[in-house]
Order: structure tokens, then C-alpha cells, then sequence
């Protein structure tokens, strides 16, 4: 399976079950086993790099068991042959989404100028809660 140009993962690394399904499907629902269940496992898989490996399995979620196996399940549609290419193409996009290297982040400080409307910000609003403030003046 083609990922992207530097990535591919050969098909034999990626196991299909079938299984039935509940939702739609009508009668077929108690019959044929339409819900797919595709696993990947990352955590030894030849084909992934390991940065990648790494951001895949943080990517997953809930959908990486312990021991680095992902499990994508796809039971929407009513036909077989449509939740294999659902579970499909959800497993390529989670390994596209892990194949970017995150963009590290420069931190910034406030402009001059924004810390002045800051303190300016700041001030104004003591101001404000101060004249609230009740004084035995008032009476």
C-alpha cells in the first residue's frame, strides 16, 4: 500500500478480519460478516522508520493496543467491500498525518508596545475597582 512517495507498506503487514456488524444492512446484518477489522503492527513493522513509528503509535490513541498493534475497525457501511476501503484509507491517513514531522515551536516574547497596553490595560481596571470600593466617605 503506497502511503506517500518516500513510504510504503507492503500488504502482507496489514491483516483484514471480517466480522458482523450491527447498524445498517437490513437482514444482511445477521448474515454476512461486513464490519472490517484491519491491524497493523507498527511496533514491529519492518517498512516504518522510527521517528514515524513513534509519532503513529502516539497518533493512534486508544486505537494502538499495548503491544503497538493498531486496530481500525469500520462497520458504516452496508457492504463489505465498502468498510475495507473505509478502514483503508482511515489507517492511510493516520500514517500520512504521522509521516509529517511536527514544526518545532519558537517561543515569543510581548512587544514593548504590548506590555504597555498591558500595564495601561491593568491600570485602568484598578482604577475602576477602586472607585467601586465602598468608604465610610460615602455616607
Amino acid at each position: 500500500m503506497k502511503i506517500s512517495q518516500q513510504l510504503e507498506i507492503p500488504e502482507e503487514e496489514i491483516q483484514l478480519s471480517y466480522v458482523r456488524a450491527s447498524g445498517p444492512g437490513g437482514q444482511n446484518v445477521n448474515k454476512v460478516a461486513t464490519a472490517v477489522q484491519l491491524r497493523f503492527d507498527a511496533a514491529n513493522s519492518p517498512s516504518l522508520p522510527d521517528d514515524v513509528r513513534a509519532r503513529l503509535l502516539k497518533l493512534a490513541g486508544h486505537r494502538a493496543t499495548d503491544d503497538g498493534v493498531i486496530v481500525i475497525e469500520s462497520k458504516t457501511a452496508r457492504s463489505q467491500i465498502r468498510n475495507r476501503e473505509l478502514a483503508l484509507s482511515r489507517f492511510r491517513d493516520l500514517v500520512r498525518q504521522a509521516e509529517r514531522k511536527p514544526r518545532r515551536r519558537i517561543p515569543t516574547a510581548p512587544s514593548a508596545a504590548a506590555r504597555k497596553r498591558q500595564k495601561e490595560q491593568k491600570r485602568h481596571q484598578s482604577r475602576k475597582k477602586r472607585e467601586r470600593r465602598w468608604s465610610p466617605q460615602d455616607e
